[in-house]
């Protein structure tokens, strides 16, 4: 079974339903009968051996169930503030995926009442610290797993219920775990790859925010259109930078305000020395968006390739492979993909944040765009002062995510008896990666809210393009245009959660 990008999201963020085809779990179900009869006089990790280093010791029969609700309840050690639980759900779908590759051994029994789980809509609560991420994501998993068996809490209907008392009024029945059940659902890369989910769908967002309201922006400071040229931008040979420039050239269609160079420079025949009145050249967070934002696009790409390529792999250890007739012990389960990616995205992610702080601070500086008040401000200078402090905001978030752009990756700290000493820190790489990118929201909301009070300042709405036009009126839906000053708090929240997809809720 295989889901693309495409259909995961419908999962993750549309409530469409997850669908288990009879063939795929046929395969679950022969992948689990031959773990039975091949495990038998064998050892077999997590089978009939401890964990981790208590992998040399073995366990004998009567114990066997119980070494698998061992492994579950004392991982179930997590701290801090609980997942969002729309990365609840993606570790879900991702866990879910994992066992439909038919490789884990798993009973088809975890595969069903997770399936059920996802569709019903009931979460498992999963704190936020607790993984290594290279044994996989066990302490957030074994939360998962805790709800499985009917304990712990999950959120159900937008409330925080007894697990328990869910799954009776939903007629479900908790698993009882066996052969390899409880490691089989710890034991994975799903939880940062949850969250990697929803950092690659926002991302994708902010760059499609960043090239709308790049556009914008030059329209209405009337840049010359050739830095988005077709023949400019193709010698440069990378791909991300051809993109983005033909991205701009679509949504500057129908514009009235972007001059022509050869129109209004190359056929000079009255000219004299002196200042020219119009910058022949903008500043570089006008002028080189196809080079900033191409690598920015390629990155994100980059990453949904390598997530969707996760979310469709068998990520536990050890890996059972009926059709050779044996069983790999390995490290699947090591999540450096997932926190490589995660760590170069909120690089990216910052780099969008220092794009619209810098866009902000051009319209707001009265003596660098030489085209509007100071902080475009439409009330009384001095009385009134328009986006002044509104800019703070953006460059103090801004800083922050420079600080947490630092990576994540290489700082892996040995434990677990040594046996995990080299670690992916993953599930952190993918929250600090998260928070970037919510911040990064924050300041984009900033500059285009800047943006419609520049159009505004100008009075040039009507000689916009029509994707600026709408990029103006979506914006204005929540945020009106103001010349008194008033408090701009709850409109920066809104905005953020307009360009976001989210619901006043926060849902999306």
């Amino acid at each position: 079974m295989y889901l693309n990008l495409k259909d995961i999201f419908g999962i993750l963020y549309s409530g469409e339903p997850i669908e288990l085809p009879e063939a795929d779990m046929a395969s679950v179900a022969l992948c689990h009968t031959f773990l039975e009869t091949f495990k038998q006089d064998k050892i077999i990790y997590g089978i009939n051996t401890g964990f981790g280093p208590m992998a040399q010791y073995r366990v004998g029969d009567a114990d066997l169930i119980a070494l698998q609700y061992n492994i579950v309840r004392s991982h179930s050690c997590g701290a801090g503030e609980a997942m969002p639980l729309v990365a609840v759900r993606g570790a879900m779908i991702s866990r879910l995926m994992t066992f439909m590759q038919c490789r884990s051994g798993i009973s088809p029994e975890v595969v069903l009442l997770l399936a059920k789980f996802i569709n019903l809509g009931i979460y498992p609560y999963i704190p936020q610290h607790g993984s290594v991420g290279a044994s996989g994501d066990l302490v957030q998993l074994a939360h998962l797993a805790l709800c499985l068996i009917g304990e712990g809490r999950v959120n159900y209907g937008g409330e925080w219920r007894e697990t328990g008392d869910v799954m009776a009024e939903r007629g479900l029945k908790p698993l009882t775990l066996r052969g390899r059940d409880g490691l089989s659902v710890v034991n994975g890369t799903s939880m940062m790859t949850g969250v990697s989910l929803t950092n690659v769908h926002d991302a994708r967002r902010l760059v499609d925010w960043a090239i709308a309201g790049s556009v914008m922006l030059n329209e209405i400071v009337e840049s010359y259109d050739d830095l988005m040229d077709e023949r400019l931008n193709a010698v440069r040979r990378q791909d991300g930078q051809q993109i983005v420039a033909e991205r701009m050239r679509s949504l500057a269609q129908g514009s009235g305000l972007l001059r022509k160079r050869d129109k209004e420079l190359y056929h000079d025949t009255g000219r004299h020395e002196g200042d020219f009145g119009h910058k022949v050249q903008p500043f570089y967070s006008l002028r080189c968006i196809p080079q900033i934002v191409g690598p920015v696009w390629e990155t994100v790409e980059n990453m949904a390739r390598i997530v969707e390529l996760e979310v469709n792999s068998a990520d536990d250890n050890p890996i059972v492979d009926p059709e050779v007739g044996n069983v790999f012990h390995g490290g699947n389960f090591h999540g450096d993909y997932i926190s490589l990616e995660n760590d170069k995205l909120k690089i990216v992610m910052t780099r969008i944040a220092q794009l619209a702080e810098r866009q902000t601070n051009y319209m707001l500086h009265d003596k660098v765009n030489g085209l509007m008040p100071p902080f475009v401000n439409l009330g009384r200078l001095g009385l009134d002062y328009g986006m002044q402090a509104c800019q703070f905001t953006a460059t103090s978030t801004t800083a922050e995510c420079q600080t947490l752009s630092n990576p994540m990756y290489v700082h892996t700290i040995p434990c677990n008896n040594d046996n995990q000493d080299i670690v992916s820190m993953g599930t952190n790489s993918a929250l600090i990666c998260r928070k970037v990118i919510d911040n990064a929201a924050t300041v984009m909301a900033i500059n285009l809210m800047t943006m419609c009070q520049a159009v505004d300042c100008r009075k040039v709405y009507d000689r916009l393009g029509e994707s600026s036009r709408r990029v103006y009126d979506t914006i204005r839906s929540v945020f009106a245009t103001f010349s008194a000053d008033r408090e701009h708090y709850t409109e920066i929240a809104a905005v953020e959660r307009l360009i976001m997809g989210q619901d006043a809720d926060g849902k999306k």
